[in-house]
Order: structure tokens, then C-alpha cells, then sequence
């Protein structure tokens, strides 16, 4: 196993390799999604997390053997490049790399835990949620702030921003990073990187005024653009999820 930490870590090399040597037998579950699993250690005494990607399909262990960067690595780099831009992550710790052979084996990331109060999801499920007007208008310029930046977040859906309050305002930081692009972005893309947070009108209405309001842009204009980028997204989900119940159909 190859494990590469950050600077702060290189003393817990040896205990991290441990967590994650075992990783199946202890820690606390956090996900244990389809195809990746997260689970909470302690490390040092204080709370790490460790998301265990799933082995990928024969073209990506060969693609990540030898082509690309594995998603763990990605995870690890984008949250450096990340803090060193002034946006907040979970502080990185390590990736690691199992040996797979000839083919990529899995692979991990890991990084400090934090226990967020609510993410973007709680305000679209929960709309009479306190102070939620304002914690989605926080949230636009919070989203401003990285485009201006040049972040361009791939995987900017409603559980992949946690939101801790402190004091009378509110803290963001991007979790899910193995999807980023760092480059200046224009008008469409900055309003395509809403369309997956909501399908509510009301919601894209509050954030567009919001985003307008801090780029100078037509608040008409940029409703416009981001309500057709949510509703084009939302048709898309749709059809692909008629056709996976069509093919669950056919296979039973």
C-alpha cells in the first residue's frame, strides 16, 4: 500500500496505515453508499474521516493505474488547492493506493471530520429550517466566492456543501472533491453550476437575485439562466431514471 500524507501528518503515517489497513472491521459507518463507504476513526485523539472508494470498472483500474489520477489523489489535491484559494474543506490528511497488480487496486482518502450543522439539502427539504432565507443567501456568495476564484465545484449538488454556523454567520466547506476544474468560468457555466441544488422556483429565485446583486448581472437575465439550467438538469434525471425502472422491469 502507498500512502502519501500531508505535511501535518507525515509523523502518523504508521497509524494511519493501521485505520486503514483496518478499515472493514472498525471505525464508525458515516455512508455506506453503493459504491463508496465512509467511516469515522480516531487519530491522535481526534475524529478523521475515511472515504474508502469502491474498486472502479476494468477501463478506470487501468485508466487510474497508469493514465490518471485516482479519485483519492484528486480528493487530496483539490483539497489543498482548494484551502490554498480560500475556500474551506475538511483539512486533507492522506490518500492511499492498495496494489492492485497490473490494474488499480482501491483506493482512500482521508481527512479531519467535521460535524456540520446542516448542508444545502436541509434547506431544500425544510424550508421553515431557522434563519433559512439567509443561510441560502450566505450560500449563493459563499458559491460567488468560488467562481470567482476560479473553482468550478463539478459535484455541486445539495449534500456536498456542509454549513457550520458561527455565531451570527455561516461557514461553508465543499466535501465530494474528486470532480473539480480550476479555470476562469463564464456567465453559462457559473449558472449550469446550479442546476443540480434544487428543483424548487422559489429557491433559484432567492439565489439568482443573491448572485446578481454581487457580479453586477441582470437579476432578470440570471433568474432566467438558472431556473432553464435547473429545469433542463431535472428533465435529464428524469429520463434517466424511466429508463433504469424500464430496464429494472425487463430484468425481472
Amino acid at each position: 500500500m502507498k500512502i502519501t500524507t500531508h505535511t501535518s501528518a507525515k509523523n502518523s503515517l504508521l497509524k494511519i496505515k493501521d485505520l486503514i489497513l483496518h478499515f472493514d472491521k472498525k471505525g464508525k459507518m458515516l455512508s455506506d453508499g453503493s459504491r463508496n463507504q465512509i467511516k469515522i476513526f480516531k487519530l491522535e485523539g481526534k475524529p478523521v474521516a475515511i472515504k474508502a472508494f469502491g474498486v472502479p470498472n476494468l477501463i478506470n483500474r487501468f485508466a487510474y493505474k497508469y493514465l490518471r489520477r485516482s479519485k483519492a489523489q484528486r480528493s487530496f489535491d483539490f483539497a489543498q488547492e482548494l484551502l490554498n484559494r480560500g475556500i474551506g474543506t475538511p483539512h486533507p490528511i492522506a490518500y492511499a493506493i492498495q496494489d492492485g497488480g497490473v490494474l488499480f487496486g482501491k483506493s482512500y482518502y482521508v481527512s479531519n471530520h467535521l460535524e456540520a450543522d446542516l448542508t444545502y439539502r436541509t434547506l431544500v427539504q425544510d424550508p421553515d429550517y431557522p434563519e433559512w432565507e439567509e443561510i441560502l443567501k450566505a450560500f449563493t456568495r459563499f458559491t460567488f466566492e468560488m467562481h470567482e476564484k476560479g473553482i468550478h465545484f463539478l459535484d455541486h449538488s445539495p449534500g456536498n456543501t456542509l454549513i457550520v454556523k458561527n455565531g451570527a454567520n455561516y461557514d461553508f466547506y465543499l466535501v465530494d472533491l474528486n470532480r473539480m476544474e480550476f479555470k476562469t468560468m463564464d456567465f453559462e457555466t457559473r449558472m449550469k453550476n446550479f442546476n443540480r441544488l434544487t428543483p424548487h422556483r422559489h429557491m433559484v429565485h432567492i439565489m439568482a437575485k443573491e448572485y446578481a446583486r454581487l457580479g453586477n448581472y441582470d437579476p432578470v437575465n440570471t433568474e432566467k439562466f438558472m431556473w432553464q439550467e435547473t429545469q433542463n438538469f431535472q428533465e435529464r434525471f428524469r429520463k434517466k431514471r424511466a429508463l433504469k425502472k424500464k430496464l429494472k422491469f425487463w430484468k425481472n
